[in-house]
């Protein structure tokens, strides 16, 4: 049994992970955490979600709860996903990422301990986003520049980054398959009189309302034609069952940063 530790645990995604762990037959909880002066910290994990008492404490001890566990997984924020990565890693705990929002910096920061931890970092953990990730790298090697790239995304009305980590991993992918960097290429802000579209550029636009769970579409426009790829999200679980397969495959894996595409053999 995989010993998980789950991060930020009064969040939606983080009571998502404590029930699909305690579900699991390869994982267990062994440990959950919450930043100090939360009204969970020192409360039985239990009794904190409405329930009964569990034995489990709510720390805000995040190396005790390291030492407690084989895997840690992180839907925070980017300063406590970075951080984390070296508290993971020197304590040879394995970190499962599903933060968004980092800047290139923290991402440096967060390759830099992936060379002696090991980490798991993608901006969706779903099995669909994933095909999805690969079957826009393949189209837009295969179309070129004779179609224009417009990524479309939405989310609720609480995201608090935009694009989403999905869109720009959409968009790496797109770029991967021209041969191109996406930040060369990105056009991610149009407003009043922008000019014609640049050829070879690929276009973000973030929709924020509701309760919108994910959606993400990949247009590629050409002239007389669309292609159109899409993923929609309907249930927050299936990204909490994304990340504890993640965990688990962790767990035998060496030193390094991995992606879902890793975790899922593509």
């Amino acid at each position: 049994m995989v010993r998980i530790a789950v991060m930020g645990a009064s969040g939606r995604m983080g009571q998502m992970l404590v029930r699909l762990v305690d579900d699991s037959d390869l994982a267990t909880l062994s440990a959950v955490v919450e930043r100090a002066g939360h009204d969970w910290v020192g409360r039985d994990l239990g009794v904190a979600t409405g329930g009964s008492a569990r034995g489990l404490i709510v720390t805000d001890d995040l190396d005790e709860a390291l030492e407690q566990s084989d895997v840690v997984i992180d839907f925070t924020a980017p300063v406590v996903s970075v951080a984390l990565a070296h508290k993971a890693a020197a304590a040879g705990v394995a970190h499962v990422i599903g933060t968004t929002g980092f800047s290139a910096e923290d991402l440096s920061a967060i390759a830099q301990a992936g060379k002696t931890g090991r980490i798991v970092r993608a901006g969706n953990m779903s099995l669909g986003v994933n095909l999805l990730v690969k079957l826009t790298r393949q189209v837009a090697e295969a179309l070129g520049t004779d179609y224009d790239i417009e990524i479309v995304e939405a989310h609720h009305r609480h995201k608090v980054d935009a694009p989403s980590g999905t869109a720009l991993m959409l968009g790496e992918a797109a770029a991967d398959g021209r041969g191109v960097a996406l930040g060369d290429v990105a056009d991610r802000a149009r407003d009043g009189i922008t000019g014609a579209r640049a050829v070879g550029d690929i276009g973000f636009h973030a929709i924020r309302g509701g309760d919108y769970i994910g959606e993400h579409d990949v247009i590629f426009a050409g002239e007389g034609e669309r292609i159109v790829l899409r993923h929609v999200a309907s249930d927050r679980a299936l990204f909490a069952r994304g990340a504890i397969r993640a965990a688990i495959w962790a767990e035998g894996q060496g030193p390094g940063e991995y992606s879902m595409l890793d975790v899922l053999g593509l």
